[in-house]
Parts: structure tokens; sequence; C-alpha cells
């Protein structure tokens, strides 16, 4: 133990001085993993944002990932059983506070939460160069890097989910329009490199999340199709419609994923799947309850 902890610790101050020499620069995919990368996540309809990592390597005993400024802002080291299986993908998720001040609204549910206005996190955390490293099984060093941006793309719109039954199969259709701003995280984008509705989609993300017997997400629908396909539109395969029960309700998400991974979803709730009967959801129903 006493001779890889001092591995570990030369491994790492030698991974450090590499990147501070610059010479972690990745090339594709990633440099020395599979698959690295760095995004900004928004959810344009609850009004959040968040920062995403993910590395992908070989039997990681260690890893790291290190800001353009070359100071560490993640680590971990396995131990006990894990010390024994090792690691390959890792993929974190930062906190996803709100993107807006809830005390300037007329709705008081959400004056307790934590937020960080656009402006707020663009001052956070830098653009440029984030560099990823780890140590394998057999300590052998890998290096990867990718850039963080701000170019974010405008959340989608006129997000509709239309359904008909032909007295044998259900067929389900998603369908949506580019938009050109960031929905409730819209302040302060005359700070962004650039406008969001300039901002090139590479693929649209389509996730069904079924609340199914309060499960929520259960039997979750997802699919991708390019950014610059001709109609957006996605047809709900009819038998995966016909595995859920009669009057389910969903929630879909459509999200804008740009070149750089940054990504920005709106979502619609409150929709019936497989619905028998006009309002068989209820959700009508709990709106008066509510009045």
């Amino acid at each position: 133990m006493t001779t890889n902890n001092t591995f570990t610790r030369t491994a790492i101050g030698a991974a450090v001085g590499l990147l501070l020499a610059g010479s972690a620069a990745a090339t594709e995919p990633c440099g020395d993993f599979g698959e690295c990368k760095v995004l900004v996540e928004i959810n344009s309809t609850d009004g959040d944002i968040g920062f995403h990592f993910l590395m992908d390597g070989d039997n990681l005993r260690h890893a790291a990932l290190f800001n353009p400024k070359h100071r560490k802002l993640f680590a971990y080291t396995t131990r006990r059983e894990l010390a024994r299986q090792y690691l390959t993908e890792t993929f974190a998720e930062s906190a996803e506070p709100l993107c807006f001040d809830p005390t300037t609204d007329d709705d008081d549910e959400n004056d307790d939460e934590d937020f960080v206005t656009l402006p707020e996190f663009l001052d956070r955390w830098d653009a440029g160069t984030y560099r990823f490293f780890g140590v394998s099984d057999g300590w052998e060093l890998s290096f990867g890097a990718s850039e963080l941006t701000f170019n974010l793309p405008a959340a989608p719109t006129e997000l509709e989910y239309e359904e008909e039954f032909d007295g044998e199969d259900v067929e389900g259709e998603i369908s949506w329009e580019p938009g050109d701003d960031l929905g409730e995280c819209s302040d302060g984008m005359e700070l962004l490199p650039m406008a969001p509705g300039d901002v090139p989609v590479a693929a649209w993300e389509v996730v069904m999340e079924p609340d199914v017997d309060g499960i929520v997400g259960t039997y979750t629908y997802v699919v991708r199709i390019p950014g610059d396909a001709a109609e957006l539109e996605v047809e709900v395969p009819d038998d995966y419609l016909e595995t859920l029960p009669d009057n389910t309700p969903v929630k879909i998400e459509i999200g804008a994923i740009g070149f750089d991974d940054n990504a920005t979803f709106t979502e619609v709730d409150e929709i019936c799947v497989n619905e028998t009967e006009e309002n068989g959801c209820g959700f009508d129903d709990e709106d008066e309850e509510e009045e």
C-alpha cells in the first residue's frame, strides 16, 4: 500500500506538471480516454442551469478533472471492493439551481430555492480547455481534454403530442419548433458569445417519461434525431405505447443539443397517453381541487 500510494502521488504530480506545460491537449475522440466532455445544461421550463462532465476510460483507479486555470475541480480514488473492480465511465452533474431570482416573480413556491442567474453562472465558470487525468489498474496514465463554451442552443418551442387510435394500433407523434431564447434562463443572454437562436443544433433529443403506478420514468422512451432534420417530429412506436396502461400521464422533454454538447431542454407535462375517454388522466379534476 505504501508503494502504491507513493506511486500515485508521483503520478499525479507528473500529470499536473504535464497539464501545466500544456502537453495534455487531446486528440479525437478524447486523447487517451474513450470519451470525455464538459457541458452546460439548461432546463428552460423549470428555469435551472448546471455543469455536467463525463470521462470514460479503462479500469481506472484514480481520475481527476482540471479547469482551464489548471485547478483541480474533481478527483476520486477507488477503495476496497471498488479498488479491485475499478471504474470505467464516470458521469456527474452539478447541482442545478434556478437561473432567476425567484423572489422577483408572482409565484411564492420557489422563494426559498437557491439561484444563480445566467450572468452569475458565466462569471462562475471559465470557458476554455478542461483537462482529464486518469490512472489505470496497470498504473498507466491517461490524458484527455474537452472545451467548455457558452454557445447555448435556444430552447425548443411549440412542443405538442398528438395521438390517434385506428381500432387496432395507437399512433403517437411528438412535434416541436426551434426557439430563439433560453426560456426562464433568458435574462443575460446579451453576455453570451452567440445568440441562442443562432447556435447550430447537432441533435434533437426526445424523452417521453411515463408516470406508471406512481413510478415516474420506469418505462422512459428516448430517441435522438439530427439537428438538420427536415421535419421536427418523432413518431412514438406503437409497440412502446401499447405497453403503457390506459390513461397514462407522461412528461415529454425536447432537448436542443449543440455541437459543443451544451443542451437546452423544454418540457411539458399533463399529457395523457392511451386516453380512453375525455380527460382520462384527470388533469382538469386535479386543477379544480387545487382551486
